[in-house]
């Protein structure tokens, strides 16, 4: 391109303005559909997969730079033609993704022998990976069309994108997740009407009419589908027996909750009931959370006999050890647990749940078949999560029951384990027994898996809390017993006394549940019922109540080290030094001890890895592009470096303030919407405030500007946080809500400005590299997610943020500036 053609592209530039609301409402667009995606593949698949698969998916940003770099000049000279081009087939493309995608005959239980499987999983990631691919092209365009405002247009990309995660949230609560995907991509075409009126398109109401037609078929799509469930999910299982249906639906953000009956075959779940149990469950009503985690209502006909079933239980113990009085029932669920402590005579029994649709169905929908349990006088129900509402309290419990909800399926193979789970820390359980009155119980029950696991790992927990909390000898206010599928462990705020004692050797007798440990057990009383090789949960029991118990987890074939609230996954069980000896099992039933979830992860870092370099660095380092006549030279390997770090740190600094804002907020929907809906819609804020930079061309003193508020205000947050959420833990949730994004805009307006910044030193000086680096971002923020979590599972969310923050000193090092030419700062 010529110097005289340059200057006149422009003047014709700068006379016209960017479809900036196009660009905002194809971000929130987008963003939602990103959002809803890992709604959608959480409800036919499970949340790791839905992880890996939208993780992938999001490289068609990256290509998009890839993409670009050979065909910007091209599309370009007719920019309005292509943004419509992109626009139409983001908004087609958008539905039939997700519907073709879920007809593959893809399995991820067999993606690590079944050579097939990883093809499929490959088209997959094609089929999702295009609408990113199309919105990704509209916006870069955009980016490159209007060089000289680059700052407002990624601003509206980015506050779009935080309405856009706001919108999805409030969506879910108002439609079921298929109908949503409808409403998404009908907005996807009303992206191309704005786009027609902005551009001021002489066609445009012909657009628009085109657009309200081509709603009526993703309509009639959106309302003739359905989703279809892994078939090894708990949902899909259970519906293969006889006479089976689901009779009730409710969908929120939440999860998409179904109410099913068998008459035929009556469902029986009662986990870890006694052998020697002489009564059946009652009829039973399950309820499945995203088609997993069955919870259950039972019927309660008010005949006393009808439930001893749940004094069969192994986390009936507390209630023969005591007459517990007040009670804490935290994941109440369908109310078993609360049909326990209310069969067993506790008088006042406050239980919570996060759901409101659950506690609702229990209450209202199926009160009648419930006996009206969360109508008794002496029983409240609240809607809240579980550690938020003990922190939000002064109130003290005999007994606080942690529940048993996850399914035991999906625990037993390690989906769990990139899970976070507040309730599990050292930090949780020490807040729990502070409630505790005195010679209170704290009860948690887990299911059992050989090799043991669970049970250690919240032993483990159990240990470092007591400590954390002054108690000279944690093994005197310890008790743990097992059946054949469940444990249930008891901290007790006291030492345990000789009648409790005794209490405990007669339940655990008359159930045939065997004892692993209380203060005094003897070497004869273990292993007597349900026989393992060797008294393995004594023994491991033992070990970490010793003085060489760091030795013990240290070289335990499992991670059972104590869970944290800065490494909150208490599921993870996995190391790496087991790897080798479980992978020689594999083929004589060892694949269960795979932690499925975090070689997932793996995977899914490689995947990452190998994808951006075929789709983005390779292709484009292939590209001999010296600079073009008119355009100064930039060094590549800065322009790698600057845009790589600038997408890994972004996403490191806003998954690990979701975390810790989660722990502020009690609710990881509200911690999510607000931290993310904040941090983008303050980055964009941000990106306008660049554009003063840019008139005069003062790029890398803004760059300075923004990396000096950022580490500045990083680092003091990384050291009073903490302190400065414990003094308002006690506010409502509306003023915390408030105080949060105030919290979050001062660092999130400054992480706003490096990246328009940078590009649009590109658009001055070489333009051909706009392309380029977008791709570098997009890759890197795809890679960032998956970093985020590893880091975090190994290290901690601290050392994710301190990542970060060196990440962002390092743009200042590596600004992409013209070589050859002064540049202003």
């Amino acid at each position: 391109m010529s110097a005289t053609l340059r200057t006149s592209a422009d003047e014709q530039r700068t006379e016209s303005r960017p479809p900036l609301l196009t660009i905002g409402l194809l971000s929130a667009t987008a963003l939602a559909y990103e959002i809803l995606l890992m709604r959608l593949f959480s409800i036919v698949q499970w949340h790791h997969f839905a992880y890996m698969i939208i993780s992938l998916a999001l490289l068609g940003y990256g290509a998009s730079g890839t993409f670009l770099a050979f065909a910007q000049s091209r599309l370009l000279r007719n920019y309005p033609l292509a943004l419509f081009v992109n626009l139409t087939l983001f908004a087609l493309a958008a539905m039939p993704g997700f519907l073709l995608a879920q007809q593959l005959p893809f399995n991820p239980e067999q993606l690590l022998w079944d050579l097939r499987q990883p093809l499929t999983l490959m088209l997959v990631y094609m089929l999702l990976m295009l609408p990113f691919f199309f919105a990704a092209n509209a916006i870069a365009l955009t980016l490159a069309r209007y060089r000289h405002a680059i700052p407002h247009v990624y601003g509206f990309d980015l506050v779009g994108a935080g309405l856009g995660a706001l919108a999805i949230v409030a969506l879910l609560f108002v439609l079921f997740p298929l109908a949503a995907l409808t409403a998404i991509s009908v907005l996807g075409l009303v992206c191309i009407a704005v786009a027609a009126w902005e551009l001021q398109t002489p066609k445009r109401r012909k657009i628009a009419f085109a657009c309200a037609l081509m709603t009526v078929p993703i309509i009639w799509q959106g309302t003739t589908s359905q989703l279809e469930v892994s078939a090894y999910k708990d949902l899909s299982q259970t519906l293969r027996v006889a006479g089976t249906r689901i009779i009730a639906e409710r969908s929120s953000p939440l999860g998409l909750l179904q109410v099913v009956e068998s008459p035929q075959v009556p469902l029986r779940h009662a986990p870890g009931m006694s052998v020697t149990a002489k009564r059946e469950p009652p009829a039973q009503l399950g309820i499945f959370s995203d088609a997993g985690g069955m919870s259950t209502i039972v019927q309660d006909t008010g005949e006393p006999q009808a439930l001893s079933y749940l004094d069969q239980l192994t986390s009936a113990l507390p209630y023969h050890l005591a007459e517990p009085r007040r009670v804490l029932i935290l994941g109440a669920g369908g109310g078993m647990d609360v049909l326990q402590a209310h069969r067993a005579g506790a008088q006042l029994i406050d239980a919570v749940e996060l759901n409101p649709q659950l506690v609702a169905l229990v209450r209202n929908d199926y009160a009648e078949f419930a006996g009206g349990i969360y109508n008794h006088p002496g029983i409240r129900a609240h809607v809240a999560e579980a550690r938020g509402y003990v922190l939000d309290r002064d109130d003290r419990y005999d007994l606080i029951q942690l529940a048993l909800l996850d399914s035991f399926s999906a625990s037993a193979t390690g989906l769990y384990a990139l899970s976070e789970s507040y309730l599990y820390t050292t930090e949780a359980l020490q807040a729990f027994t502070d409630r505790l009155s005195d010679n209170g119980y704290l009860a948690i029950t887990r299911w059992i898996k050989l090799p043991p696991r669970d049970t250690l790992k919240i032993l483990a927990t159990a240990i470092a809390a007591l400590e954390a909390a002054g108690v000279e000898a944690p093994e005197k206010r310890l008790a743990l017993i097992r059946g054949w599928q469940t444990s249930t462990l008891l901290i007790k705020n006291g030492d345990i006394a000789a009648s409790e004692v005794k209490a405990l050797q007669v339940f655990c007798k008359t159930r045939a549940f065997d004892v692993a440990w209380y203060p005094g057990i003897k070497s004869g009383e273990l292993n007597r019922y349900n026989i393992l090789k060797a008294p393995w949960y004594h023994e491991a029991a033992k070990a970490l109540l010793g003085p060489e118990h760091e030795a013990f987890v240290e070289r335990y074939k499992f991670d059972i080290a104590p869970a944290s609230d800065d490494r909150p996954y208490f599921f993870n069980f996995f190391k790496w030094s087991t790897l080798p000896e479980i992978w020689r099992l594999r083929g004589q039933g060892g694949i269960p001890l795979i932690e499925a979830g975090y070689l997932v992860l793996i995977a899914t870092l490689a995947q990452a890895l190998l994808a951006s370099a075929l789709l983005i660095v390779l292709p484009l380092f292939a590209i001999k592009r010296a600079a073009q006549p008119g355009e100064a030279y930039i060094s590549r390997v800065r322009v790698l470096a600057y845009f790589a770090a600038i997408g890994l740190g972004f996403l490191f600094l806003e998954i690990a303030f979701i975390q810790k804002f989660m722990l502020f907020l009690h609710h990881p929907l509200y911690a999510a919407a607000v931290v993310l809906a904040g941090f983008l819609v303050f980055a964009g804020l941000g990106s306008q405030r660049a554009q003063r930079y840019t008139q005069h061309e003062r790029y890398q003193r803004g760059v300075r500007f923004a990396v000096a508020g950022i580490v500045a205000i990083g680092g003091v947050y990384l050291l009073l946080l903490d302190p400065l959420f414990a003094l308002f833990m006690s506010w409502p949730t509306a003023a915390k809500v408030a105080l949060s994004v105030l919290l979050i805009a001062p660092l999130a307006f400054c992480m706003g400005m490096p990246f328009p910044l940078a590009l649009s030193s590109l658009g001055e000086h070489a333009a051909s590299l706009i392309p380029w680096a977008w791709g570098v971002n997009g890759c890197a923020s795809v890679l960032s997610a998956v970093l985020a979590t590893l880091l975090a599972v190994h290290f901690g969310f601290t050392v994710v943020v301190l990542l970060a923050l060196l990440l962002y000193l390092f743009v200042v090092m590596v600004f992409p500036a013209p070589i050859g030419s002064v540049a202003r700062t």
